[in-house]
């Protein structure tokens, strides 16, 4: 049966810093499979955004609904809980282990579990089981044994994505995952975002317009902390305003 409700909704989500306001008045809905943009030139309040949805700042006012749930005021262990996770524009990966172990950890560490010294993580079945399970799902099980600081910049921007997904996530927020990508490996980057679980709910916020309308169906433009726009992806591309303010056409 069809969800009937968002996974995830806004209801006029506003952050004011003092005097500034950095997100005013926001509504957003994210359904069960849905691929939403936040576009929007820096200060704009994207990550701002992403900070209150997933419990990092609280909300000067507003709601914030999770599977249904009120989870304003909830910190964000409890979201990821309920099933959020989020990448982040910067690097987290352990360079110097490999590509398995860095998965290996990330699954360990949503788990409650007593590690012992010099006992292998591998040796733990469901861990690496899991750990296995993510890496093959989008085909990166072939790498496994590769340190992380010998994969391609793009390669490496992909497994964050993974250990995004370490916790079984529903609803996954994306920070710039093409951040810092070469051409190539941005459209890489999109063909691995479009490969992902077709009923994976994912947020993301990205300067790269290709990438972008190469995911979403859906974007959200942001301007000063405010919704200038919000609608299909084509719309969006084809909006005068938005291309004289963000895309630099006349």
């Amino acid at each position: 049966m069809a969800e009937t409700q968002p996974r995830l909704e806004l209801e006029a989500v506003s952050k004011q810093f003092g005097g500034l306001h950095a997100v005013e008045d926001v509504n957003l809905r994210l359904r069960e499979g849905g691929r939403h943009g936040i576009l929007g030139p820096n200060g704009a309040g994207k990550t701002t955004l992403f900070n209150l949805i997933t419990g990092v700042l609280p909300t000067t006012s507003g709601r914030i609904s999770l599977f249904g749930q009120d989870v304003t005021r909830w910190p964000t262990h409890k979201r990821t809980a309920m099933g959020m996770a989020r990448t982040f524009q910067i690097t987290s990966l352990f360079p110097k282990l490999t590509v398995l172990d860095n998965v290996l950890l990330a699954v360990q560490g949503l788990r409650r579990m007593k590690l012992m010294m010099f006992r292998p993580l591998a040796s733990y079945k469901d861990v690496y089981e899991k750990a296995e399970k993510l890496l093959t799902d989008v085909n990166f099980w072939h790498l496994r044994d590769q340190q992380v600081r010998n994969l391609s910049h793009g390669e490496q921007r992909q497994l964050e994505v993974v250990l995004g997904l370490a916790s079984d996530p529903k609803v996954l927020l994306l920070d710039e995952p093409s951040a810092g990508l070469a051409t190539g490996e941005s459209r890489e980057m999109a063909d691995f975002l479009n490969s992902l679980d077709k009923d994976l709910s994912i947020l993301i916020i990205e300067h790269d317009l290709d990438v972008l309308f190469g995911v979403v169906s859906q974007i959200t433009v942001l301007h000063y902390g405010k919704v200038l726009l919000e609608g299909p992806s084509d719309q969006v591309r084809n909006d005068q305003q938005v291309n004289e303010i963000y895309l630099g056409k006349g």
